[in-house]
């Protein structure tokens, strides 16, 4: 039941982690976008 439980602990932190990559790269993708935009409006280039 230990090892039941164990391998559930590892399984659900390496899930939480890679969503966390995730969401960062996310957020980085966003932030990407906002500055192209705000580029173009100011007659830049991306």
């Amino acid at each position: 039941m230990l090892h039941k439980a164990t391998t559930v602990i590892i399984l659900g932190l390496a899930l939480a982690v890679a969503a966390c990559n995730t969401v960062r790269g996310a957020a980085s993708d966003v932030n990407s976008v906002a500055n192209c935009t705000e580029n173009a409006m100011n007659g830049g280039n991306c």
